[in-house]
């Protein structure tokens, strides 16, 4: 199984380096965020920084949190791909050798998961560009890069699985719209925890973002070593997810 799984995400992998338009919304959009968003802030005072988000620097304080995001982003292309691959009968074709399906989403989701790393060191170069300064923590980067694995898993699995019976192009779209937005805002991606209402932070207490979020400003901005809980959180999610997926896809997943 194995075998057939690394052969199908080589495939992804090639899907993904060979289109041009999947390198500007994998690449091209965060940089934007992280440019003109990350900039909304640049007039603020120093020490409502300081106070609010504990670093001098907006775009230090966003960068997590939007790579976090992107995570969610690209895990909508692993649904999507499957999608294509359902209307061009590719998957009939597949589905008729040997191949599990759980084999095909699993290669679904590590395509989806991998899009979402190979932002991370355009980002972190392109926030040197702009003049951030990092604490880093070799350690803490490392356990916030296998908790980025982690998170890319659990919604790519999770978008899979909700897409795993249409074949209808606009789904991953419409379903992205409708996840997306409420995950982003009330997570800690952008703004610090302190600014919302009590009812958003039960929320976000919930929100995997935002202990992807913490976790890297942990290892990039404030080199403190990752809270122990909130990785076991990113592996428990990333876990159940793909679990939940492997079981579903081998009952559900059709060609049609």
């Amino acid at each position: 199984m194995m075998d057939r799984v690394i052969a199908l995400y080589k495939r992804e992998l090639k899907r993904t380096f060979r289109s041009r338009f999947m390198w500007l919304t994998i690449l091209i959009q965060p940089l934007m965020w992280l440019i003109f968003f990350g900039s909304s802030f640049s007039g603020a005072p120093t020490q409502f920084l300081q106070s609010f988000f504990h670093t001098k620097d907006y775009i230090a304080f966003i960068l997590p949190g939007e790579l976090s995001i992107s995570m969610v982003t690209v895990g909508m292309f692993s649904s999507m791909s499957l999608v294509q691959d359902k209307r061009f009968g590719y998957l009939r074709r597949v589905l008729v050798t040997p191949t599990r399906k759980s084999a095909i989403f699993l290669a679904k989701v590590m395509g989806g998961m991998t899009r979402g790393l190979l932002q991370i060191p355009v980002m972190l170069l392109a926030s040197l560009a702009l003049g951030v300064s990092f604490n880093l923590s070799v350690i803490a980067l490392i356990e916030w890069i296998i908790g980025m694995v982690f998170l890319g898993i659990g919604f790519s699995s999770m978008y899979s699985i909700i897409t795993i019976n249409s074949s209808d192009w606009q789904a991953p779209g419409v379903i992205s719209n409708l996840i997306n937005f409420p995950l982003m805002f009330s997570s800690t991606a952008l703004f610090p925890r302190a600014f919302f209402p009590s009812w958003l932070k039960i929320i976000s207490d919930g929100n995997p973002i935002t202990y992807a979020a913490e976790v890297g400003r942990d290892a990039l901005v404030y080199g403190d070593p990752p809270t122990i809980d909130y990785m076991l959180f990113l592996v428990a999610f990333g876990t159940v997810f793909l679990i939940l997926g492997i079981i579903v896809s081998d009952k559900y997943l059709k060609a049609e």
